[in-house]
């Protein structure tokens, strides 16, 4: 039997929500004049077994719609501090109060919604056999420079391969795409869609 990999669990997600609580207020207040309220985005997302649970997020863009009600595009919505908040990854900051209840872990296939994981079939719940993490190996690997089919290969792969030290090198890669930007690594694609490969055969 695979064994879990081993995380630093809800008591350091809730020492780091104390220390950082500095840094959260000013986030909330710049949120609040910048695009005033809710200061968070809540959604149902599916967590380990498909349960859903409601994730939590900094809100990056306002509510604006045409004059038919239908919401504008993303690009005409997001606010420059939504652009930082995306940016820096300090929208996420709030899921850490889903790793302190057990919804989330530190390292994981990032939540998404139920339907998705619904359509996905097998493979969505092949996926949700490990809790959702607040960075996840295809964040580190590509991320929005990759296609839906390509992410989901390389969750899938970090769910048959999950270690301590995958995690950790997750987390130290997730440092280096918030410095350095996005990119694909090419050769951790292949060797997921290999995988892809070996489940087929």
């Amino acid at each position: 039997m695979m064994r879990d990999a081993i995380r630093p669990g809800p008591f350091f997600a809730a020492l780091l929500l104390i220390v950082l609580a500095p840094l959260l207020a000013l986030l909330t207040l710049l949120v609040l004049i910048a695009q005033g309220r809710p200061i968070l985005f809540r959604q149902l997302r599916a967590g380990r077994g498909g349960k859903a649970f409601p994730m939590k997020k900094f809100r990056s863009m306002r509510d604006l719609r045409d004059a038919e009600g239908h919401l504008l595009p993303d690009a005409a919505r997001i606010t420059a501090i939504g652009h930082f908040l995306r940016r820096s990854r300090f929208d996420e900051l709030p899921e850490l109060w889903n790793i302190v209840v057990g919804e989330m872990a530190w390292v994981g296939p990032r939540p998404l919604l139920p339907q998705t994981i619904e359509e996905m079939g097998a493979e969505g719940r092949l996926r949700c056999s490990v809790r959702p993490g607040l960075t996840g190996w295809a964040q580190v690997n590509g991320n929005t420079l990759l296609s839906l089919h390509e992410k989901l290969e390389l969750d899938l792969w970090y769910v048959a391969n999950r270690t301590w030290r995958i995690d950790l090198l997750t987390i130290l890669y997730t440092v280096d795409v918030i410095l350095r930007g996005e990119k694909i690594n090419r050769t951790e694609l292949e060797k997921a869609l290999a995988g892809r490969h070996h489940r087929s055969s």
